[in-house]
């Protein structure tokens, strides 16, 4: 699979990249990535970094995490989580798009 990361190669998008060249995604490290979504989109919106309109869009996204979680500990298909991932992608551009900067205010909460 060939990525192409636009920008800081850090963003979240790029995460749901790297899940999604994985050769199987595990519940535990997508369960890890929606609870790490959900405490930084906390910690930026109590900090006032974020608005809360940016903080509930961006909630669809740790959502979908949790509900590919479900799914791959239900014994859903790898292609069918692949599936959800791409759908997950496209939710996190739009995102970025109507929220410039969100990728980057949550991803720079990230432990180097």
């Amino acid at each position: 699979m060939l990525l192409i990361v636009h920008g800081n190669p850090t963003m979240m998008r790029s995460c749901i990249d790297h899940l999604m060249a994985l050769p199987h995604i595990a519940g535990p490290r997508i369960r890890e990535e929606a609870e790490f979504i959900a405490s930084r989109l906390e910690i930026l919106r109590i900090h006032g970094e974020i608005s809360n309109d940016a903080f509930l869009d961006a909630g669809a996204i740790q959502g979908a995490f949790t509900l590919i979680g479900n799914l791959v500990e239900m014994g859903i298909p790898q292609r069918e989580i692949q599936q959800e991932l791409r759908n997950t992608l496209a939710r996190a551009k739009r995102l970025e798009e109507k929220h410039p900067g969100l990728d980057t205010a949550i991803e720079n909460g990230r432990a180097s």
